[in-house]
C-alpha cells in the first residue's frame, strides 16, 4: 500500500478521498452501532452528511474516467453525485420532520449507493484506489 498516487493526484481527488474515507467509517458506525436518536448520533450525523456533500461536489471535478466526455468530462459514475446529494437532502428532511422511515431509507440508500457501490468502483484496476491499495 502506498499513498503516493493520492499525493500526486489532482486537488479534487485528494479532497474526495479525504472526505469519503472518514465518511465511510462514520457511516458504518452510525448505521450499525450508534444509538439512534441520541444527541451524539445527531451530531455525528451532521458531520457525516457534510462529508458526503463535500465528497459528492468534489467528484464533479474529477474527470479521469472519461476526460473527453461530451458531458463536460462526466462519466457514468457521476450519476452517484445527484443521487448522493438527493439522499443527503432527503435524510435531513426526514430527520427534521421526524419521518424516521424516510430518514432511515435515505441514509441507507446514500451509504449503499454513495459509499459501497461507488466506492467499490474506485478499487477496480486502473483506478487510483486500486493503485493505492494493491500497487
Amino acid at each position: 500500500m502506498t499513498l503516493e498516487p493520492l499525493l500526486r493526484a489532482d486537488r479534487a481527488v485528494q479532497i474526495h478521498a479525504a472526505t469519503v474515507i472518514p465518511a465511510f467509517f462514520i457511516g458504518t458506525w452510525q448505521i450499525l452501532l450508534s444509538r439512534k436518536g441520541a444527541r451524539a448520533h445527531r451530531a455525528i450525523g451532521y458531520v457525516y452528511l457534510a462529508l458526503m456533500t463535500i465528497t459528492a461536489i468534489a467528484a464533479l471535478f474529477i474527470h479521469a474516467v472519461m476526460p473527453k466526455s461530451p458531458f463536460f468530462g462526466l462519466s457514468p459514475i457521476h450519476i452517484f453525485v445527484p443521487l448522493t446529494l438527493f439522499g443527503v437532502a432527503s435524510a435531513l428532511y426526514g430527520a427534521w420532520t421526524h419521518n424516521l422511515r424516510a430518514h432511515r431509507s435515505a441514509m441507507i440508500g446514500t451509504y449503499i449507493g454513495g459509499l459501497l457501490i461507488a466506492g467499490s468502483l474506485a478499487f477496480m484496476p486502473g483506478r487510483i484506489m486500486h493503485t493505492v491499495v494493491f500497487g
